[in-house]
């Protein structure tokens, strides 16, 4: 389901809903006391030296758990900047495992001689490196190693991200199918929306990255976003855009009632920030679209 939300967020979509987002957030600490604690990223490695961190209760719990892949930032970022992963520290209080690992021109991925970050995404574009099939094929690997050693219910797969995250995480769940749903919180679905990629010499191969031309490659996946209605940072039409392109792509002529899994979530925010709970609100979407399988959670 599509649902576009100006200017207020409603929560009429479930009945139960607003009921299960008041449990959570008695259970969960505010956004300021999660920010003080320390959310533990184990970081371990795999056979090949992909270096990755999981969040969760990986020897005591319930295994194999549902796992979610989180991208924004490189590793440490991530455990210095819990905001980006308040949505695991949700998750861990379900049983789940979150998995870390460092973005292209992040962490360990920094090259000497390049740019870090955006502007290094940019370089790698401009001098002809698939970067994103790289990334890829390193969360595919650790995915791996997770279902090979017992960790991960192979289904019971999903990823998100935030900002430049997101972008990753729809290019991983496109790349395998083993991911079953993927959000993004207000994320990057066009590179040359951003002002690192302005004046780039290479714009028709960035424009070839578009999440909105992965679309028939997601179609059929559990699809949610959340952007403030005026995030000029990505571009929040870039963001609806893209949902209407998978609603489009998943669409069946012959069954034209059928529920299309895509829903959108467009809500007040302050500049290129997360809508208001967006972390809960993920949360409990993700925690329902697992809910029944393997016998539930």
């Amino acid at each position: 389901m599509l649902r576009f939300r100006f200017p207020t967020l409603s929560l009429t979509r479930f009945g139960w809903l607003a009921v299960a987002l008041a449990c959570l957030v008695l259970s969960v600490p505010s956004a300021s006391a999660m920010a003080d604690e320390t959310r533990e990223i184990q970081v371990r490695r795999t056979p090949d030296n992909v270096r990755y961190g999981l969040i969760g209760e990986v020897q005591n719990g319930k295994l194999p758990a549902p796992t979610l892949f989180v991208f924004a930032l490189g590793i440490e970022d991530m455990l210095r900047q819990p905001v980006y992963t308040e949505v695991s520290a949700i998750l861990a209080r379900q049983g789940w495992i979150s998995v870390v690992i460092d973005p292209p021109c992040h962490g360990e991925d920094v090259r000497v001689g390049e740019p870090a970050q955006l502007d290094g995404w940019r370089h790698r574009i401009e001098h002809g490196d698939d970067f994103m099939s790289a990334f890829s094929a390193k969360a595919r690997a650790v995915l791996d190693v997770l279902i090979k050693d017992g960790i991960t219910d192979p289904e019971r797969v999903a990823a998100c991200g935030t900002s430049r995250g997101g972008f990753l995480a729809f290019h991983f769940a496109a790349a395998d199918p083993r991911v079953k749903v993927v959000a993004g919180i207000s994320p990057v679905t066009r590179l040359t929306a951003l002002r690192e990629f302005s004046t780039t010499s290479q714009r028709e191969k960035a424009e070839q990255l578009d999440v909105a031309q992965l679309a028939p490659k997601l179609r059929g996946r559990a699809i949610w976003l959340s952007i403030g209605n005026n995030d000029t940072r990505v571009s929040t039409d870039d963001a609806i855009a893209l949902t209407r392109e998978v609603v489009r792509a998943a669409a069946q002529p012959d069954k034209p009632d059928a529920v299309i899994p895509v829903e959108l979530l467009v809500a007040p925010s302050q500049g290129h920030s997360k809508i208001d709970r967006a972390h809960e609100l993920l949360g409990i979407w993700l925690i329902d679209k697992f809910q029944d399988a393997a016998g539930g959670l």
